[in-house]
């Protein structure tokens, strides 16, 4: 079973028609902790602002579980943003789990927010096995995880970022894999493989 974390933000519902779209049917959208801890597979989608998502982590307890989590993990944009160390929105501690910070665009150097198509490079973990470099995925954000030892996929706008990290079973693409059409299902299939 999949475990998809309920924490009230919004884009999870787009999340699960992906999975059900490639066939992964044993969804369930859970704030549960036992539920979640039994899972093969979690993941923490969403879109929203750090603070307030945090908020709502800590308010169901989840920011001292999700940490502890032993099975594969994926963190899906604001979700990658909550399971690094803090963010610039909203002056915002978050869960640490990739050692690095979370920092906004510069608005005088770069359109804000980043919104669109652009290209993955430096590619380095079995979530891109069979993903080319320099594919495109679809990005919608105004902060971005800096470049740190656990960024296995960059991406450039203005400066270069981690577009996707990866520590021990825990995994976070900054970009929207179920909005990324072949490429994006390539890196979900891949990740409920591990």
């Amino acid at each position: 079973m999949i475990a998809i974390i309920d924490y009230n933000t919004g884009n999870i519902r787009s999340v699960m028609n992906a999975l059900a779209r490639m066939g992964a049917t044993d969804c369930m959208l859970t704030a549960d902790a036992d539920v979640i801890r039994r899972a093969s597979h979690v993941l923490l989608p969403g879109v929203g602002e750090a603070g307030t998502a945090m908020i709502e982590l800590r308010s169901r307890r989840l920011d001292t579980l999700i940490p502890t989590l032993t099975q594969p993990v994926l963190g899906i944009c604001i979700g990658t943003q909550l399971m690094c160390l803090s963010s610039e929105e909203g002056d915002t501690t978050c869960m640490g789990i990739f050692p690095t910070r979370i920092v906004r665009f510069n608005d005088d150097a770069v359109k804000v927010p980043h919104m669109g198509w652009n290209t993955i490079t430096q590619l380095s973990s079995p979530l891109f096995a069979g993903t080319d470099e320099e594919s495109y995925v679809y990005y919608v954000h105004s902060y971005y995880p800096e470049l740190c030892d656990c960024t296995i996929a960059r991406t450039e706008y203005g400066v270069p970022f981690s577009g996707a990290l990866m520590r021990d079973n825990f995994f976070g693409t900054q970009f929207h894999p179920e909005k990324s059409g072949p490429v994006g299902e390539q890196i979900l299939r891949n990740f409920l493989a591990l």
